[in-house]
């Protein structure tokens, strides 16, 4: 990737400049934030004393807005299709324009901010917005600079968000009057017409997914991790409602980081200084460090008050289902700070399968780690979006498609070199359903679950005896624990065997199906972790 030409990209700010008629506020509190978001009626004060703040029409990413300028950095490394969709760089440089000229008589809010806590692979970053809370959202999700550190503090990538402009799509090139444009030559994201602050946090989770693995040979990777007391790493991927966040919440454990990491030669890094949790349902019984996180300086987004307060009603589902909140991760009391650790010793691939097909637990070799990391399976069952009224299937290329610039073979070959090279032991784990399908059989039991995960952190899961799953070919323990038995196995759980082997080739199917995409960028070792 071409080196930043600091000069250029210097240059090209000087609209930051204050005016007479305008003001630029770099790099303040969150105190100060608060205030100024509160005098602009941006949002209101909590009981708690988060700041409480809407997204507008957009309450989630628009995934067919978001580009990646093609240019001849990208053209050959970038996976395009419906994921990363190409954008014209000289409708670029035009956006890009129009966007200064709309902001050059704006009150603006710019941060200076690092992605990656580990110095040697991290990002500088300014940001430039035009609300204060977007602000505060950007000091609470992105590492923080010391003041020795700000004194020559030289960015090498922009983010420009202004929700209030919007593209005029014939002229510009985009789909929509929203538009979220990644420029890894030029080095800025451009985000416009949308109020979802998230839109900034995942574009440089995308400029990390590209950068990393392409140029520096380090692993990004969207999930959790946390590490024990004797210092062992875990990591915790896992889809949307699989219990990646639930699961890797130990108070026992510390935590290292909720959604975004990269695994270098030492070890595992947080991209992130903050968390952005989903607060539908939330209570303090539940998940009492993220209750007690929303505080002031923390943000929760779309959420709304209980009748005549200002105590949040966490099950009010008027605005959207994707409420969230964002805190710095030093609000949660066992954070490691700094967000690194060791080489990880255990990782969990967390599926929810609605079909009752997959093991509870299962160990996986290199070439089915690989095989299951590119396919990312769960499934949704009814409930959990609009629409869904029965088990649907899901697959979601290395558990977060969405934000990756190259192919998922990329991500997966250097996966599995690092689990061998390392020793690291790969668990398939089930939070779904067990005795039969959904509607027929049962949620897996949390208590057993968290138990499973214990037994393999602590090592009480090496010397016990493991059958093959007849079909996906997962090695099954045969004893666990304080699990009961008769549960690991889940073709013993079916009162009818035969149902559920025809239920097993049906799910291999749909996965063989899946990685049809695939199949011609895999390797030999790859498609050796293929179900039979």
């Amino acid at each position: 990737m071409q080196e930043l030409n600091l000069v250029t990209q210097t240059s090209s700010l000087a609209f930051l400049s204050p005016t007479a008629s305008r003001k630029v506020h770099f790099n303040l509190p969150p105190a100060e934030l608060v205030e100024i978001a509160l005098s602009k009626k941006e949002g209101k004060l909590t009981s708690t004393g988060a700041l409480m703040a809407d997204t507008g029409s957009f309450t989630g990413r628009s995934p067919k807005d978001r580009y990646i300028v093609l240019d001849d950095n990208t053209k050959e490394s970038v996976w395009w299709g419906d994921i990363n969709i190409p954008f014209d760089s000289k409708k670029f440089n035009s956006l890009l324009g129009k966007m200064k000229a709309f902001l050059a008589d704006k009150e603006l809010f710019v941060r200076d901010a690092y992605a990656g806590a580990d110095e040697n692979h991290r990002l500088k970053l300014k940001v430039i917005n035009t609300k204060a809370w977007h602000n505060l959202f950007c000091y609470n999700m992105f590492l923080r600079p010391t003041e020795a550190e700000l004194e020559n503090f030289e960015h090498d990538f922009t983010i420009i968000c202004a929700p209030e402009f919007e593209a005029n799509p014939e002229a510009d090139g985009t789909r929509n009057p929203n538009f979220a444009i990644i420029n890894l030559t030029e080095r800025i994201i451009l985000i416009g017409g949308t109020g979802y602050a998230g839109e900034m946090k995942k574009g440089i989770f995308s400029v990390l997914n590209f950068i990393l693995p392409h140029d520096k040979n380090v692993l990004s990777m969207h999930c959790s991790a946390n590490m024990g007391a004797q210092g062992d790493t875990a990591i915790f991927f896992g889809l949307s409602g699989t219990g990646k966040t639930t699961l890797s919440a130990d108070p026992n454990r510390n935590l290292v980081g909720d959604d975004e990491h990269g695994w270098t030669e030492d070890g595992i890094f947080n991209f992130e200084g903050g968390c952005y949790a989903k607060v539908i349902d939330l209570s303090k019984e539940k998940e009492p460090e993220i209750w007690d996180a929303i505080k002031f300086g923390a943000i929760v987004e779309n959420t709304r008050f209980k009748e005549n307060s200002r105590e949040v009603d966490f099950t009010n589902k008027s605005v959207t289902e994707n409420t969230r909140t964002a805190y710095p991760i030093h609000f949660i009391p066992n954070a490691l700070d700094p967000s690194t650790a060791g080489i990880p010793k255990n990782i969990f691939f967390l599926t929810a399968d609605a079909f009752g097909v997959i093991p509870p637990i299962s160990k996986l070799n290199k070439s089915q780690a690989m095989y299951h990391f590119i396919s990312g399976y769960t499934a949704k069952v009814a409930g959990t979006e609009m629409g869904i009224t029965e088990p649907k299937l899901t697959f979601s290329a290395c558990f977060g498609a969405a934000f990756l610039p190259l192919h998922p073979t990329k991500y997966a070959t250097l996966f599995g070199e690092k689990m061998e090279k390392y020793e690291t032991n790969v668990w398939l784990i089930n939070t779904g359903w067990t005795g039969g399908p959904y509607g027929v059989g049962s949620r897996m039991k949390l208590p057993y679950t968290r138990a499973m995960i214990t037994a393999a952190l602590e090592g009480k899961l090496d010397q016990v005896e493991y059958v093959k799953h007849r079909v996906f070919g997962l090695e099954i323990p045969q004893e666990c624990p304080n699990v009961p038995s008769q549960i690991l196995n889940p073709r013993l759980t079916w009162s009818d065997e035969a149902a559920y082997d025809k239920q097993s080739r049906e799910l291999a199917e749909a996965f063989k199906a899946n990685f049809e995409k695939f199949k011609d960028f895999a390797s030999e070792d790859i498609l050796k972790g293929a179900p039979l």
